[in-house]
């Protein structure tokens, strides 16, 4: 079964498509590598080109036939969405609209969309729940909440059904350090942290008066592994006729910034410097996500939750790069 991955060259769409050809399904890569990297996309076939040219993507389509989608390609910088929000209206909402109009054109099946916890903004309450309210405090959050909209009302219209995946913070690497994480800027704390053991230079802190107990930020890290794991089951789980639905991914507990710094400091035996900065704007104290509906749904749950395991991946990785 031939499963297309747009952004497939990225982060979590490259251990996507690890896991997908892992469980005997067939991945076809399709990204212009804007943001993503060629030796990425090692699992697979791998077809270059924009989701918003309609013509290419349906002679993809028509190539390879594949029986789902999953969406990753998107731009994901909140402040770069702050600084020019058109480019990501334009990207991230006005080319994913090309995508699915061809693919509605196309065949109808089953689509696994990478959305965002920032999607909620500020929240209300923790652990953050589904059901909690979408308010978006920048355009990428916007941007991804448009999608999910747009895949509702597709499914109202043509019976397209879809699974909406909101992960908080991904981190680590592969395991067998194949693929990992490489972003250009990085703004990413753990790989931030980890540059700054590797180069023995400071890894700034964005506030420390927050109401937490060392006065950080409070972040949920989920393992990239974990979840791409994830969308392979919300795949499985629309194959099998699951329902249109949200999830989050999560392991509904939290690490402080100081927190990451020290467990880092631990894995690579090296001291970090620390350069205490004011706050970002629009910060959140703490942002932890609720997992019971992906472990009631698609029988979910991180197994690699711990800070300690998904830093020590990503240190693997970054040492085996340089």
């Amino acid at each position: 079964m031939k499963i297309l991955v747009t952004g497939g060259a990225g982060y979590i769409g490259s251990h996507t498509c690890k896991v997908l050809a892992r469980r005997g399904l067939e991945p076809v890569v399709y990204d212009n590598l804007s943001r993503g990297n060629r030796w990425a996309a090692r699992y697979g076939m791998f077809e270059f080109g924009d989701i918003g040219d309609a013509a290419r993507v349906r002679s993809v389509l028509e190539k390879y036939r594949p029986s789902a989608l999953i969406h990753f390609a998107a731009y994901a910088y909140v402040g770069e969405s702050v600084a020019s929000p058109l480019l990501y209206y334009r990207n991230n909402i006005g080319e994913t609209a090309s995508l699915l109009q061809a693919w509605i054109d196309f065949r109808p099946t089953p689509v696994v969309f990478s959305s965002s916890c920032a999607t909620y903004g500020v929240p209300d309450q923790l652990p953050i729940s589904e059901d909690h309210p979408q308010q978006p405090i920048n355009p990428y959050g916007y941007s991804k909440l448009v999608v999910e909209r747009m895949l509702g009302d597709l499914d109202a219209a043509h019976g397209l059904r879809s699974v909406s995946l909101r992960y908080f913070n991904a981190a680590g690497a592969d395991p067998e350090a194949e693929i990992g994480e490489a972003h250009e800027p990085e703004t990413h704390l753990i790989p931030l942290v980890l540059a700054a053991a590797r180069d023995g230079t400071a890894i700034k802190v964005f506030g420390n008066d927050y109401d937490t107990a060392d006065g950080t930020c409070i972040r949920d890290y989920v393992h990239v592994l974990d979840i791409a794991d994830a969308h392979v089951r919300a795949l499985e789980y629309l194959i099998g006729g699951g329902a249109t639905c949200a999830i989050n991914l999560a392991n509904e507990r939290g690490y402080s910034v100081l927190e990451v710094v020290a467990t880092a400091e631990r894995v690579t035996g090296k001291s970090i410097q620390v350069e205490l900065v004011p706050r970002r704007t629009g910060d959140p104290a703490v942002l932890i996500g609720a997992l019971e509906k992906a472990r009631t749904l698609l029988g979910w749950k991180p197994e690699r939750s711990d800070l300690e395991v998904q830093i020590r991946d990503a240190w693997k990785w970054m040492t085996r790069q340089s």
